[in-house]
């Protein structure tokens, strides 16, 4: 069935045509000039990014040859996604603590309250008491400093003569060996019993490389994941839906074909709801661009007024016609096409929350 449905995508994929409008805020798709741009401000900013041209065989005519897909390598993984799932049974360990009076203003929820405490509850441990220092502290401390000799017994220390102190030479102490001792081992050799392997609570880190491609069918950015444990052998598909989100796994995170390599298989995710959730997060980020835009502009309008107000005015050309572009405002431009894989990756981010494929969180 899977081969089935893969043969009638590649067949749709091969009929449909190359996106050469830009849609990005309208429809969240776009073209590969756009793809190109923002991956090309994405290895600018984020220099973990970088371009690889793939297998030539299967290079995309639509695309520059030394730019065919985004690839970083060794991206951490420090914890399974499993480990963050949210189920039933931690919501029952919730309860309601009250501090307050009755009206409800000082309530707490204490989550995972049935959870086992480490302590040991048949040997909790004993507090010594506290000395009570309420009273007279100048007698306590008079008490202690009597009890106290720098004498060291009542008779001096004489201080020994250095000419008594044995040298180290007349009495051979250099040339004696110790039994006890080890033998020399020979440099630059490890013995195989030296090597411990790690096991307890030491952090066990897998590692990624990811890599964006654009997809011709969907028209939009497509991820692609290749995963290795802290060894550096590759993960097997049950491994790597250990770091998929539930609500994703074997769903939309699928293992296919990497399209520019013969061989590779990479788990990827499925870029048929992309465009809807990319055209939805842009509008919202495009709205508070614009607004910062127009503040800007704003600010900067009054500067410039507190003389002759000259963005009022029209300048005439040499042939006599108003030149509208030096009169005229400029045009609120929003969003550039080159923050799209900035913003796409916030969202795969959700995906896959324990690989942290968002280097950008700092922009």
């Amino acid at each position: 069935m899977m081969s089935i449905q893969r043969n009638y995508l590649n067949f749709m994929t091969y009929l449909t045509p190359v996106l050469r409008e830009s849609k990005f805020k309208e429809h969240g798709r776009i073209t590969p000039e756009e793809f190109v741009a923002a991956g090309d401000f994405l290895t600018y900013k984020f220099g973990v990014w970088s371009w690889e041209a793939g297998d030539p065989a299967r290079a995309k005519d639509y695309l520059p040859a030394d730019k065919q897909y985004l690839l970083t390598r060794g991206v951490p993984c420090l914890r399974r996604a499993t480990s963050l799932a949210y189920t039933d049974a931690d919501e029952d360990g919730e309860r309601l603590l009250s501090f307050g009076d009755s009206t409800g203003a000082d309530e707490w929820v204490e989550t995972h309250s049935g959870r086992k405490s480490n302590l040991d509850s048949a040997n909790p441990g004993t507090i010594d008491d506290i000395p009570d220092l309420d009273g007279a502290p100048e007698e306590s401390l008079a008490q202690g400093v009597s009890g106290m000799s720098l004498s060291g017994g009542g008779a001096a220390d004489v201080t020994p003569d250095l000419d008594d102190i044995p040298d180290m030479e007349e009495e051979g102490l250099e040339e004696e060996e110790d039994e006890a001792t080890a033998p020399k081992a020979t440099p630059g050799v490890i013995d195989a019993s030296q090597i411990e392997i790690p096991t307890g609570n030491l952090l066990q880190v897998r590692t990624y490389d990811v890599m964006i491609t654009w997809d011709k069918l969907y028209q939009t950015p497509r991820i692609w994941l290749i995963g290795y444990d802290e060894n550096g052998t590759p993960l097997t598909p049950p491994q790597i839906f250990q770091d998929v989100s539930a609500d994703h796994a074997f769903k939309t995170v699928t293992i296919e074909a990497f399209p520019h390599s013969a061989t590779l298989q990479a788990a990827s995710v499925h870029p048929c709801k992309h465009a809807s959730v990319m055209k939805k997060v842009i509008e919202r980020m495009n709205n508070s661009v614009v607004e910062e835009q127009l503040a800007q502009r704003s600010s900067s309008g009054k500067d410039s007024s507190s003389g002759k107000k000259k963005w009022f005015s029209r300048k005439a050309s040499g042939n006599g016609k108003e030149d509208k572009g030096a009169g005229e405002e400029e045009e609120i431009e929003g969003m550039r096409v080159d923050f799209y894989l900035v913003v796409f990756l916030k969202f795969i981010a959700s995906i896959v929350p324990t690989i942290e494929v968002d280097s950008t969180t700092s922009f």
